[in-house]
C-alpha cells in the first residue's frame, strides 16, 4: 500500500447503495409487512438513495422474510433516476422480477470453491456459466444484470480466498455479459490491506467493469475497508440502514456497515453522497423501534460529531 494519499486522490463523490430492504431484513426474526417495507424503500429514496435493493426473489422456505418481494416491487412508487434492483438466484427468480416491474436484477456466486461446493455442489465457475439463460432472458426483456461475488475475501471453509480464484469468477461473469460486479465480504473476514490489493488488481485487469464493494462489520473493519477501497479508486459501496444484516447461509456473517455510519464518515471527510444524513438517521431509528433491539450502528448510539459541537454552544 502507498505511504500516503493526497487530498486530491479521495473521490469527491461516492455512491452509497442501500441494501437494507434485502440484506438487512433477511436475517431479522421480526417479519416486516409489505407496507413497512414499501415505506422504508420510499423513505430511503427520499433521503437520497439512487440505488436500492428492494428484496430478493428466492424460495420463501429458504428466506421467509423475502416471500413478499413480488408485492413490494409492485407497490413501491418508482422514481425516475433511481435504480431499483433485486437479488435473484436463477431464471425463475429473474422472471418473477421482470413480472413485478423491475428492470435490474443481481445474480450471486461465491468466489470460494469450498463454500460453493458445500452449498450447491457446483464450482463458482459452473454457477456463473449456468446464468447464461438469465443473461439471454434479460437481453430479450430489456433488463440489466449485475453480479455479486460473495466470500470474495474470505470463507469459513477455506480461510482467505486467493485473488486468482476471484479473478476466475469475474472472468466468467464477463463471459455472459455482466459488466457490473460487487466484491462482497460476506463473512466479515476482509482486512484493509487485502481490500486495497484486490481492488487495485481487479480494476487493472477488468477496467470496463463497474465495481461495487459490499462489507460486513462483523469484526469491526467495515469502514476501514471502505477507506482502503477508496484509496484503490473504488467509489460505490453497499450499506444497510441501522447496520442490520447478515447472510442466513454464512456462519457468523452479522451486520452490514450501517448506512448512517458510512454517510457520516464520508461527509466528515468532505466526500459528498447526495444523502440527507438526518433523514437516514430517522430511518435507522424507525427500523430499530420495529425490531425491538439495538443494532451495530455507531451513529444511532453516539450521534453525529456535529451534535457534540452544538451541545457546547
Amino acid at each position: 500500500m502507498s505511504a500516503g494519499i493526497n487530498a486530491s486522490q479521495w473521490p469527491s463523490h461516492v455512491i452509497v447503495c442501500e441494501v437494507g430492504p434485502r440484506d438487512g431484513l433477511q436475517n431479522e426474526k421480526t417479519m416486516f409487512s409489505v407496507e413497512q417495507k414499501v415505506e422504508l424503500i420510499e423513505r430511503s429514496v427520499e433521503a437520497g438513495a439512487k440505488i436500492i435493493e428492494i428484496g430478493s426473489f428466492v424460495h420463501p422456505k429458504a428466506v421467509p422474510q423475502m416471500a413478499d418481494t413480488d408485492a413490494v416491487a409492485k407497490k413501491i412508487k418508482q422514481i425516475p433516476g433511481v435504480e431499483y434492483r433485486a437479488l435473484v438466484l436463477n431464471l425463475k427468480g429473474l422472471e418473477r422480477a421482470e413480472a413485478a416491474g423491475l428492470k435490474k436484477a443481481k445474480l450471486t456466486a461465491s468466489a470460494s470453491r469450498a463454500h460453493s461446493l458445500a452449498n450447491i455442489n457446483k464450482t463458482p465457475e459452473e454457477v456463473v456459466r449456468g446464468f447464461s439463460d438469465c443473461a439471454n432472458f434479460a437481453a430479450a426483456h430489456g433488463m440489466e444484470l449485475s453480479g455479486a461475488i460473495s466470500t470474495a475475501f474470505g470463507c469459513p471453509f477455506e480461510g482467505r480466498v486467493p485473488l486468482e480464484q476471484v479473478l476466475s469468477v469475474i472472468a466468467c461473469f464477463r463471459e455472459i455479459g455482466v459488466k457490473e460486479l460487487s466484491l462482497s465480504d460476506t463473512t466479515g473476514m476482509a482486512n484493509p490491506r487485502q481490500v486495497y490489493d484486490y481492488c487495485q488488481k481487479v480494476k487493472a485487469e477488468f477496467p470496463d467493469i463497474t465495481w461495487v464493494l459490499h462489507f460486513h462489520n462483523t469484526r469491526g473493519m467495515g469502514l476501514a475497508n471502505v477507506i482502503a477501497g477508496m484509496m484503490a479508486g473504488m467509489d460505490r459501496f453497499d450499506a444497510c440502514f441501522a447496520g442490520l444484516g447478515g447472510c442466513p447461509f454464512a456462519p457468523g456473517a452479522t451486520g452490514n456497515i450501517a448506512t448512517e455510519d458510512l454517510i457520516h464518515m464520508l461527509h466528515e471527510m468532505g466526500v459528498s453522497t447526495g444523502y440527507d444524513l438526518d433523514k437516514v438517521l430517522a430511518i435507522g431509528r424507525s427500523v430499530r423501534e420495529i425490531i425491538g433491539h439495538e443494532t451495530s450502528s455507531f451513529i444511532l448510539k453516539a450521534g453525529k460529531c456535529s451534535d457534540l459541537v452544538k451541545g457546547k454552544e
